[in-house]
């Protein structure tokens, strides 16, 4: 990627993993599906059984060759996000509510303003935290001593 190319990478992303989207332009224009895959890098996105191509893939060790039917990128202004209250395709704004918590927002012409909610698909973690106390670990009577007292200040470096 060149340096003109970079400077036009989308730095904060309103549209994420398990939206419901429309796509605006291509051979699908006009049909809804779930985002499956986000490629920061492209700007582009993958959406569910959306911008259909045939791949011819060359026979090699431990896989068939052949032609096959995959989902194709789109890029990420040819989508927009579903309003959830009238399922019609709407930009994304961001919010704060009263008790400090960010939420994004359905805004244009003829969008409701109502909450965008999280995909709950992003709530799943594809790794799990470890279990197991592993050899890099600090124990758990290192961490939980208490090496500085506010009231007397001790602990405090002299500087």
């Amino acid at each position: 990627m060149g340096w003109k190319a970079a400077q036009k990478l989308i730095h904060h992303w309103k549209i994420l993993r398990g939206d419901n989207v429309m796509v605006t332009r291509g051979k699908d224009r006009g049909e809804t599906g779930v985002i499956k895959r986000v490629i920061r890098s492209q700007n582009r996105v993958i959406v569910e059984g959306k911008n259909l191509v045939k791949k011819h893939i060359k026979q090699g060790q431990g896989h068939e060759g052949g032609i096959f039917i995959v989902e194709a990128p789109l890029h990420v202004s040819n989508v927009q996000v579903l309003d959830p209250s009238n399922r019609k395709p709407c930009k994304v704004g961001i919010k704060y509510l009263e008790d400090g918590s960010k939420v994004r927002v359905s805004r244009g012409l003829g969008a409701s303003g109502s909450i965008i909610p999280r995909p709950e698909i992003l709530k799943i973690r594809t790794t799990p935290r470890p279990t197991i106390v592993g050899p890099k670990d600090t124990p758990i009577d290192l961490v939980m001593e208490k090496t500085y007292d506010s009231k007397t200040g001790k602990g405090m470096p002299d500087l």
